[in-house]
Formats: C-alpha cells, sequence, structure tokens
C-alpha cells in the first residue's frame, strides 16, 4: 500500500483548535455530554476535548462496519451504547469521519431514542464521494471530495490509526 501525507499534523491542531472554539462559543456554559464513536475518534476527541474551555461530560460508543476491507460492509453493528443518561442533555457525538453516512445515521437514530434535548454532530472528516445517506453535519473538521484516508485514529484494517497525520492510502 502506498502512503500519501494528506493533512499535515499542524493542520490537524489548528482546525482542531478552531472547532473547540466554535462549539464553546455555540454552548455557552452549557455542560454538554461529548460521546466519542469508537475506535476511529478517539485521537480526535481527545484532542477535541482538551482544547475545549467548556465544562462537559464524555460518554462513548461503538460501530463497526469496515472490517478487514477499503468498502463499508453496510452491516453496522453498534457494540457499545452510551452509560450517561441522555434524557433532556444537550449531546455532541463526535465522529472521526462521515462516509457514506449509514454508521452516523444509526448512531443519530440509536441517540435520539434517548431523548436529549438537543444532538449535534461533529465530524474530523466530511467524506462527500460515497455518500448515499444525508446526514446533519453541524461541525466538521476539513471536507474532503474522495481517497481512502488512513492516520490519526482513520484505519485500513486495524492498521495505521496511530499516524499522527492523515495519509490518502492506494493499493
Amino acid at each position: 500500500m502506498k502512503k500519501t501525507l494528506f493533512i499535515s499534523r499542524d493542520a490537524i491542531a489548528q482546525r482542531v483548535a478552531e472547532l473547540a472554539r466554535e462549539i464553546a462559543r455555540d454552548y455557552g456554559q452549557d455542560k454538554p455530554i461529548l460521546i466519542g464513536v469508537l475506535n476511529g475518534s478517539v485521537f480526535f476527541f481527545a484532542d477535541l476535548v482538551r482544547a475545549l474551555d467548556l465544562p462537559c461530560e464524555i460518554d462513548f460508543v461503538r460501530a463497526a462496519s469496515y472490517g478487514m476491507s477499503m468498502d463499508s460492509s453496510g452491516c453496522i453493528r453498534l457494540t457499545k451504547e452510551p452509560e450517561i443518561p441522555l434524557e433532556g442533555r444537550r449531546v455532541l457525538l463526535v465522529e472521526d469521519i462521515v462516509d457514506t453516512g449509514q454508521t452516523i445515521s444509526l448512531l443519530i437514530e440509536t441517540l435520539r431514542h434517548q431523548n436529549p434535548q438537543e444532538l449535534k454532530i461533529c465530524v474530523l472528516i466530511d467524506k462527500l464521494e460515497r455518500r448515499t445517506q444525508e446526514v446533519p453535519i453541524d461541525y466538521y473538521g476539513f471536507r474532503v471530495e474522495e481517497g481512502f484516508l488512513v492516520g490519526y485514529g482513520l484505519d485500513y484494517a486495524e492498521q495505521y490509526r496511530q499516524l499522527p497525520e492523515i495519509f490518502t492510502l492506494e493499493p
């Protein structure tokens, strides 16, 4: 596999800081629940939460759809749900990438059943190439037209997540 630098460490850090300022401005002194989507969002989620000048609670969900392929299987499994009660709370779901939109749509539907006051979406990468379901994205780090991305939490067959920058990956 050939990997090519796509988004540098500095560009990621700058954009995460900007997102944190936008989110803090929008939430004021409310204490939202930030929910990270495991495993991919872990680096982005941690950096974003640390950059927030905002009281918040954190929790996680876990969903899987890619397995060992570059294409979504279309079969999405939710293997962990939030443990903090969401009813009546402002919730920000933090995801690494929205590609087809299927995984985030399932998560939105699942979380809405818990009756949050508000549910917003924050993604590092809003990838438009294979979108099959429209999803409301309130905050995004980078909008990308196409390409398979790895690094900074994004993986291929559970590899490359630990890279501090984002790369395109080609066979």
